[in-house]
């Protein structure tokens, strides 16, 4: 039995013909599930009862399970159990233009970026659509406060999991779905070239991320072992073509990591690397943990890096420190779940 939130509206429209039923079945299945968010099929009052029956045998609506919120200041950290007993993690970041909301894409990354703690856990699987629009809803629930924004940065690789994250896009982005605008939402990717080919041609006004963190191949090789398939010249490459067809402004996530990648050498490369891209780089502070031996930038470090990006004509920004003390790094909360700390 597959979970309705895991349904795309044109998913439903089929559905509804393959059953002889009018297609406008469908905008009143999406209005009572993210309008009204029923949590019952049988509650969906204008829908007549032969159909009720149908959908209940065919879908579940069942949740999440939450095991733990960590809250610090503007920033909730949740972690869910999946149907399988898996564990994902989001987070949810108060700012001053609204709420953003860290999701998940996978169990686990097979990427292996050095510095990440989800990517320590290999992954087991990925996540269904539903499984990720759930992060939302239940989210949305418990804090009786509007999600505005969504970045696919938590645990995965999204355009490891393509398929199901232009689905969970089509569905929180679809007016009579969740409604978040396309330009409210963010995804991240370490550098898969050829899913980068393929989301330039789906015409969507959604935001794209590129986790770069190093301004040449041997630092890249080094800490970021997909570069090695696609290495920084092919990646930049694509990244051109990528603005140029869709019109759309980069974001270069660097990492800032304590005498690895935080010198004005690389502050130097970077900037060349990326001279006369369309483009602004997001300069984050490092999420320490017990796992991993890189440390953090000092502010003083991360400052002159900023201001040498800034003089070279590098539009860049220095992202706000959110919940260290919430096991805010990327898969922490979840690991030390299953250490049982």
């Amino acid at each position: 039995m597959e979970n309705i939130y895991g349904k795309t509206y044109n998913d439903l429209k089929e559905y509804f013909l393959s059953i002889n039923e009018k297609s406008f079945k469908a905008t009143q299945v999406f209005d009572w599930l993210y309008k009204k968010r029923v949590k019952s099929f049988s509650l969906m009052s204008n829908i007549k009862k032969d159909i009720i029956n149908k959908l209940e045998e065919e879908f579940n609506m069942e949740p999440l399970k939450v095991l733990r919120v960590l809250e610090d200041v503007d920033v909730k950290k949740y972690l869910f159990e999946l149907y399988d007993g898996e564990k994902i993690e989001a987070v949810l970041m108060n700012h001053d233009y609204g709420n953003s909301l860290c999701v998940s894409t996978q169990v686990g990354c097979n990427m292996g970026c050095k510095f990440c703690e989800s990517g320590r856990l290999k992954k087991r699987r990925n996540l269904e659509t539903y499984e990720m629009v759930l992060q939302i809803l239940m989210i949305e629930e418990l804090t009786k406060e509007r999600i505005s924004h969504v970045v696919l940065m938590g645990i995965g690789e999204p355009f490891d999991n393509y398929i199901n994250v232009m689905k969970f896009i089509n569905i929180i982005n679809h007016p009579n779905g969740i409604a978040i605008g396309a330009r409210h939402i963010t995804i991240s990717t370490c550098g898969i070239i050829p899913k980068i080919k393929e989301f330039m041609n789906e015409n969507l006004q959604v935001n794209l991320a590129i986790s770069l963190h190093a301004p040449n191949d041997s630092l890249r090789n080094e800490i970021m072992p997909i570069n090695r398939a696609y290495p920084l010249k092919e990646l930049i490459s694509v990244l051109k073509e990528y603005v140029e067809r869709t019109h759309r402004r980069l974001t270069f996530e660097y990492i800032m990591l304590k005498d690895v990648n935080d010198t004005k050498e690389c502050a130097l490369e970077l900037s060349k690397l990326l001279k006369n891209i369309n483009c602004y780089v997001n300069l984050i502070p490092y999420n320490e943990t017990s796992h991993i031996e890189f440390k953090k930038s000092s502010q003083d470090t991360i400052l002159k890096f900023y201001d040498i990006l800034k003089k070279e004509g590098i539009g860049v920004t220095i992202r706000r420190e959110f919940g260290s003390k919430v096991k805010a790094a990327c898969g922490q909360l979840r690991s030390h779940y299953e250490e049982g700390k």
